[in-house]
Order: structure tokens, then sequence, then C-alpha cells
């Protein structure tokens, strides 16, 4: 039986991709900073572990408690819109601390146990900005955007050793609450300097209007596909809305 381990399974899209491998056989370590059995209810194939993909020493003991895994998944990030005239850069610092050093960090801690035994997979999961042109996200893009580039140079590097990485690049979905999270409540316009209020109306109004989203299900479900693919295929669109992105790429 594989094991599989998740961060930021507390809500969305990892939770549903622990939901979704236990519920397919595996057993899951289910990480997250402040662990939540409420959450996602424990069992014999289902482990809630403490983990802050920011801290050394908290990943180090998150993949003790965890003992050998089979595949990582790298789904811990923070949202992020504004604009970046108006962002401080102890904003953008801790943007990547999470979504691009982090994502890095528990990667290196699973690498050598992966190619020591010839085998194991890491995806990393990203979002559907990198895949066109998205206002008010630049900090969030850029930190996404590192990831994808790190992921293309690390499948080459860990190829020979049977190893392989992914991305997996999530579209907008509702149920995330994305831009409440990264507004802590507050509506964008709100936020937004005025001389970029008009901009920022529209930018929102043409979000609003979108046509197709994502569900959490979508993503999980394409997790699952990163993880058996053995193509050599290296990006995963998740959801219509992404998919459309990349195909009009």
């Amino acid at each position: 039986m594989q094991t599989i381990l998740i961060t930021g399974t507390s809500s969305g899209y990892g939770r549903a991709t622990a939901r979704h491998f236990h519920a397919q056989g595996w057993n899951v370590i289910a990480t997250m900073r402040t662990p939540r059995p409420d959450v996602l209810p424990e069992s014999d194939r289902l482990r809630v572990v403490a983990l802050d993909v920011t801290e050394p020493e908290s990943i180090a003991a998150a993949l003790e408690a965890a003992g050998p895994v089979d595949a990582l998944v790298n789904n811990a990030g923070v949202p992020s819109i504004s604009v970046f005239e108006n962002t401080s850069m102890g904003h953008v610092r801790d943007v990547f601390e999470t979504n691009t050093f982090g994502v890095m960090a528990t990667t290196q801690a699973v690498l050598r146990q992966f190619r020591e035994r010839g085998s194991g997979v890491v995806v990393n999961v990203t979002s559907s900005v990198v895949l066109g042109h998205m206002p008010l996200s630049a900090v969030y893009k850029a930190s996404k955007m590192a990831i994808e580039g790190f992921t293309s140079s690390l499948a080459l590097e860990l190829a020979p050793f049977g190893v392989r990485a992914k991305t997996v690049e999530p579209g907008a979905c509702l149920t995330t609450n994305f831009a409440a999270r990264a507004t802590n409540g507050a509506s964008v316009e709100g936020l937004v300097p005025e001389p970029y209020a008009e901009f920022a109306k529209k930018a929102m109004e043409a979000f609003a209007g979108q046509d197709v989203f994502t569900q959490e299900s979508d993503v999980a479900e394409t997790v699952w596909r990163a993880v058996h693919d053995t193509t050599g295929q290296l990006r995963f669109p998740a959801g219509p809305d992404a998919v459309q992105l990349a195909q009009a790429r």
C-alpha cells in the first residue's frame, strides 16, 4: 500500500486531495500548520500531522512522523491580490516563503529517500495564473511561476533515478474563498489605491463574469493523474477554465 504526504490539507484542494487518495486505498499523511482532526477524521490509513512549510524543524519532524512516503504533494500556499505599487516587500517575502521556498524545502527533504529507493513523485500545485495574463496578481503569479521553473528543471535532475516531478495548475474555484483569504475579508476594491480603482473594478467584473470555474474535485482528480503519470508529461491544468487557458496558450 502506497503512502502520500500532502501539505495544506485543512481546506480546499488539499483536503479534497487527501480524501480522494484515501478513498482510493492509499495511506494519507495529511499535514497542516495546526492539526484539525475534525476536518479530516483520522483512521488507520489517514493521519493528520503538524507541518509548517516555512519552518525546517517542522518539516523534519513531520517527515519523521510520516515514515517512508511514495509521493509528496506540495499544496500549501497563501493567496495574494494586490496592486504591486502598493504592496509591501514584507508581504512579498511572506508569499514567497510559503509558495516558493516552502515548496522547495519540503521537496528537498524527501528527495534522498526517493533517489535511494529509485522511485517517488513530487507534485507541486501552482495555479492557472501561470497560464494567462492575470491582473492584481503580480506577487502571487511570480511565486507560482518560480515553482513552474523549479519543477521543470528538477524533473530532469530526478529522471535518471526513477523519480518524477510534476505541476498541477488549478483554475479559479469559488469554494476556496481565495479573494477573501487574500484580503482578510475586505473587498478588493477597498484595498486598491484610487489611481487603480477603475482598473481593479473592471478586472473583478471580468472575473465575476467568467462562465466556467474549477471544482475542488477537479484538482484532486488531476493530482491523482499526475501522481500516476509515467508519460513524461510535466504540467497538468486542473479544471475547465485552466484547461481553456492552457489550450489558448
